[in-house]
């Protein structure tokens, strides 16, 4: 059984895969391959290069910030580093997957854009997580992202309501992590793999 965890910046997606991972659960998530690929795949790294500079490396490791400040104000950009690591972080999510199924009924994989990357159907559910817009500020500037950047990266996602109509199942996270942690459970329960 392959579950997607998704929601939009700042709503507790990790969290909540967190706790899949405490439950000792095999887990992938995407922006770790991604930025994996970005470090380690000379292809990537040449393509990289040739559309965004010498700049977005530094020491021979990606200078994240100097990617995120020109992708995510510029939409053609953030489209073009998208084909780039986009189709090689699926490959990655499905060998993975291939591999873990072998030994595991059960995968959980954390990835925010599984509705912008076209993903949802490599999942047998996708669960989406959901906060309020003003908490889910209130926790990126706690982990030091800025309210600019905040806005910048969500202008970049399908909104919440688009993605509730399409997600299996929708947990609400504005009340704490002890009611997530309640709602991961009744997740497990509700799929019969407690």
């Amino acid at each position: 059984m392959k579950i997607a965890i998704t929601g939009n910046i700042g709503s507790g997606k990790s969290t909540f895969t967190k706790f899949a991972e405490e439950a000792k659960f095999p887990i992938l998530r995407a922006d770790e391959i991604s930025k994996n690929i970005l470090s380690n795949d000379k292809e990537v790294r040449e393509l990289i290069i040739k559309e965004f500079g010498k700049q977005s490396f530094k020491d021979g490791k990606p200078d994240v910030r100097y990617l995120a400040t020109k992708v995510f104000s510029d939409p053609i950009k953030l489209s073009i580093i998208e084909s780039i690591l986009h189709p090689r972080v699926i490959t990655s999510i499905e060998q993975s997957i291939n591999i873990i199924e072998k030994t595991n009924k059960v995968v959980f994989i954390e990835a925010a854009l599984i509705y912008e990357a076209d993903m949802e159907d490599m999942f047998d559910y996708v669960v989406l997580i959901t906060a309020q817009r003003d908490l889910r500020l209130a926790r990126k500037i706690a982990s030091g992202i800025t309210e600019h950047d905040f806005s910048m990266r969500e202008s970049n996602q399908i909104k919440e309501e688009e993605k509730k109509k399409r997600a299996d199942f929708v947990f609400s996270n504005d009340t704490g992590i002890d009611d997530l942690k309640m709602k991961f459970n009744l997740l497990l329960l509700t799929l019969g793999i407690k």
